[in-house]
């Protein structure tokens, strides 16, 4: 199977007041934590999603990691610009640019267990998290996605979606508020 890795990066960021995906965690910017970990997911490239003039870091090695600027800055712009840039993947891993601690293993766990269901994704006590992993069968419903809306709603109720246990909180974790980074 051969899988992409999306970060999408492209919100205004209006409850943070600003450029979230600029400030720093850790000594380096916010974004380059949830790159990191599409890096480690099982693809061999990494497509971040992002509006223009955000700063996406160099990368070198593998897998590759490419940026896709768009003015757009809703939620489905965004993952349909990912999927379109990538439409002959197996499958798309879907990583937030907020989300700095998403474990590194868990897209290799994902990819294990989504076989030819629908989509993977994480869950802790029932509630789902990220980074989940769309089959290229859930390609075409995310293209008729409107609005600020993911694909959330498209994975609701079905039975062909393999949810992972995940007993760490990380796989909910996003930076929403300067306060956040505090307890990153």
């Amino acid at each position: 199977m051969r899988y992409v890795a999306l970060v999408l990066a492209a919100g205004l960021a209006t409850r943070f007041g600003g450029d979230k995906l600029s400030a720093p965690l850790e000594g380096e910017p916010l974004l380059f934590h949830a790159i990191r970990a599409a890096r480690a997911a099982p693809v061999d490239r990494v497509i971040v999603v992002t509006r223009p003039g955000v700063e996406t870091g160099e990368w070198p090695g593998s897998p590759r990691v490419e940026t896709l600027a768009l003015e757009s800055r809703s939620l489905s712009e965004t993952l349909k610009a990912g999927i379109a840039a990538e439409a002959s993947a197996d499958g798309a891993f879907v990583f937030l640019g907020d989300m700095p601690r998403v474990p590194p293993e868990l897209a290799g766990q994902l990819a294990g267990t989504i076989g030819s269901a629908y989509a993977a994704l994480p869950c802790r006590h029932g509630t789902p998290g990220h980074p989940v992993l769309l089959s290229r069968a859930a390609f075409p419903a995310i293209a008729r996605l409107a609005g600020d809306e993911g694909a959330g709603r498209l994975l609701r109720g079905r039975d062909d979606v393999v949810r992972v246990e995940w007993d760490s909180p990380a796989i909910h974790f996003d930076v929403d508020r300067p306060s956040d980074l505090a307890r990153a």
